[in-house]
């Protein structure tokens, strides 16, 4: 994809185009998903002012602005499923500034416009914004923490506002996944441009709702396939392979022109490496609204107890819930 695409995509995706504040449904047993609400909502109204860089361009011999003694961001920290994403593309819709001054995305696609602009690009294009949200904060490697923290301690000398979402308090990215303590400096970098906003519950996906619908069979999948427009039909075994050979930032792209991914043989995943594959292509597909009927396994059994009790486990927690209810958005393709 060109890298003009992956900028101008950095925008809340279909689910999330029309949330707002007002269409959150906050959980009267957890009263911090209103405090939310109300510090957000605070938070966006603040942005309303001049770019706090000046102008939002660069001179070549400018006075840098100096860093803000206080936190110039808010992270949302929670389990999986208590509408974190929701509250972080309502805070994007609510900000008063342009689309073009706003990027939205997950920490996924920020790493990879990076790459695909290069760092300095990456600066000078998210430089003049005004916000960026970065949805699903994680780090997984020690260059990304690197890169990361240095990213977001330009963007913040020039006076961007940053939002994030994570399952993980920023003094703790990367417990589990990497030697963590060697990159200390790099991580509390990061968590100084935070101020952590913890919200509790459980998740909304399935609250109130019945419980998904068991696999289908094979049969009733393929025929499915064929009788809906637009849908794709495949072996999983046969998608997880594909998968290795297509770069994780490709994954939204796969299903342009899709309504429904219909899968056969569902089983659990082999090692790590594809089921973190599996966790991108799963957020892409909750993110278009893309629902998925399956056969073989359900989808509480992808992870091994191994992966759900490793650094990982709210990566695929967070999967399982999200394609769950995908499921549940699929069975009415069997009826038709």
């Amino acid at each position: 994809m060109p890298a003009e695409r992956l900028v101008a995509e950095m925008v809340p995706p279909p689910r999330f185009d029309s949330v707002r504040f007002d269409t959150y449904d906050p959980d009267p047993a957890q009263p911090s998903q209103s405090q939310a609400v109300t510090v957000l909502a605070g938070f966006a109204a603040g942005l309303g002012g001049a770019h706090a860089s000046g102008a939002g361009k660069r001179r070549w011999f400018a006075k840098k602005p100096a860093a803000p003694s206080a936190p110039r961001g808010v992270y949302l920290d929670g389990g999986y499923g208590v509408g974190k994403t929701h509250l972080l593309a309502s805070l994007w819709h609510a900000t008063p500034a342009e689309p073009a001054l706003k990027a939205f995305g997950t920490f996924v696609e920020l790493t990879n416009l990076v790459g695909a602009l290069g760092f300095q690009e990456t600066v000078r294009t998210l430089g003049g914004h005004r916000l960026l949200c970065i949805d699903e904060f994680e780090l997984d490697d020690p260059g990304d923490t690197v890169l990361v923290s240095s990213l977001l301690s330009r963007l913040v000398e020039q006076g961007v506002a940053l939002a994030a979402t994570s399952n993980t308090l920023p003094g703790k990215l990367g417990e589990g996944r990497f030697a963590a303590a060697d990159f200390l400096r790099e991580i509390q970098g990061l968590s100084a441009h935070f101020r952590p906003l913890r919200i509790d519950g459980q998740d909304y996906r399935h609250r109130g709702l019945p419980e998904a619908p068991s696999p289908f069979s094979d049969e009733q999948v393929a025929k499915s396939a064929y009788a809906t427009e637009g849908a794709s039909l495949d072996d999983f075994p046969g998608l997880l392979d594909h998968l290795a050979r297509v770069h994780p930032s490709r994954y939204g792209a796969l299903t342009d022109g899709i309504t429904a991914v219909c899968l056969t043989d569902v089983g659990p995943v082999p090692d790590q490496s594809t089921a973190l594959r599996l966790v991108v292509l799963a957020d892409r597909l909750y993110d278009r609204e893309i629902p998925v009927l399956a056969s073989g396994a359900p989808f509480d059994e992808l992870f091994s107890e191994e992966m759900l009790n490793g650094g990982y486990r709210k990566k695929y927690f967070r999967a399982i819930s999200r394609l769950t209810a995908l499921a549940r958005d699929a069975k009415p393709l069997v009826s038709q």
